[in-house]
This record gives C-alpha cells, sequence and structure tokens, in this order.
C-alpha cells in the first residue's frame, strides 16, 4: 500500500482521471471525477459492481451540487429538511436532472447525493471545485473498510492515491434515506 497523499496530490490525480480512496465519515471510500466515465468504470470495476446500481456524489457545500438536482420536484418542506441536515452524515436521493451521467445513476431515476462536513472530503471538493463520486472502499459484497489499515490489498493496489486522514468515528456508512417519497435506504 503506497504512502498517504495530501489533498493537492489527490486533486491533481482527479482532474487526470484518477481514483483515489479517502476516509469519509464512517468507512474509506472510493471517488473520481463523475463525469469522466472512463474513471467511473475503472472505480467500478475495482469494486466490481455493476453500473446500474448507481453511485453517491459527495459535495462540500449545496452551490457544488447546481444543475445535478432538481429541486422543484420536491416539497419544499422536504427541501428545507434536506437543506438542514447539511453538512452532515445524512445522503438523500434526490431527483436527477438529465445532467447526471447514466453511469452515476444507474437504472434510477434519481441521484444520492451528500454534502459532508468530513474534513478530507470537504478539502477534497472544494479544492477540486465541484462534486465527486463517493463509494465505500470494499469489492462488493465485503465490508467496507472502517479505517486505511483494512483497505483490501486489491483496492490498495487499484487506486491512484490513498489520502492522508481518519474517518470521523460514525459507526456505519451514512444513511441513505429518499427524499422523494421518505423511504429508508440504507
Amino acid at each position: 500500500m503506497s504512502a498517504p497523499t495530501d489533498i493537492a496530490q489527490a486533486v491533481a490525480l482527479l482532474r487526470g482521471g484518477g481514483v483515489v480512496s479517502y476516509p469519509t465519515e464512517g468507512v474509506w471510500g472510493l471517488g473520481c471525477d463523475p463525469f469522466d466515465e472512463a474513471a467511473v468504470l475503472r472505480l467500478l470495476a475495482l469494486k466490481q459492481r455493476p453500473v446500474d446500481k448507481g453511485l453517491i456524489l459527495v459535495a462540500a457545500t449545496v452551490a457544488q451540487l447546481d444543475g445535478l438536482l432538481d429541486w422543484d420536484r420536491l416539497d419544499p418542506d422536504v427541501r428545507d429538511q434536506v437543506l438542514a441536515s447539511w453538512p452532515g452524515p445524512h445522503t438523500w436521493i434526490m431527483p436527477a436532472t438529465a445532467r447526471v451521467p447514466r453511469w452515476i445513476t444507474g437504472t434510477h431515476d434519481g441521484v444520492a447525493v451528500r454534502v459532508s462536513a468530513h474534513p478530507v472530503v470537504a478539502a477534497l471538493c472544494n479544492d477540486y471545485g465541484g462534486a465527486l463520486v463517493s463509494t465505500s472502499a470494499n469489492v462488493g459484497g465485503l465490508p467496507a473498510p472502517r479505517n486505511r489499515t483494512e483497505l483490501a490489498a486489491e483496492i490498495g493496489a487499484g487506486v491512484d492515491a490513498i489520502v492522508a486522514g481518519e474517518t470521523s468515528g460514525l459507526a456505519h456508512a451514512t444513511g441513505i434515506r429518499d427524499a422523494r417519497d421518505g423511504r429508508l435506504i440504507r
């Protein structure tokens, strides 16, 4: 496993189509540019995850999600609830605009998004200048790593960088709720 990378190095790799692993609120994640199809497909292959399942987008600010979410399709009270939960460890499935690629939404008509307060996640998104893919850094079906040393060898070898840092200590991956109908997904 390579030495931890700093934010600036990770952002340069992301801009070049790279895939990085980084700590999130509860588990280690994998990320890339959500608009770079080759990077997303590489990330999915590394996870052994089918594209039809969809992926989460993470941002440092609500503004980084501009143009990706159709806020008008949400009840104003639900919109206020979503906004009040951010930044924080709350992932919401939201109505997606046509700008969100199918390799992100999968077979779904919504997109899972989170505005994170985690310092590494926020720094990556801020320095990158937008939302990034965020999915657990595990091979599909295996437990998500809670610290850097739990990263599977094939994940560590398959990413371009492992960003220095620790999770926020959340006991699990962030919960996912569908903002359109209130269902708890995870």
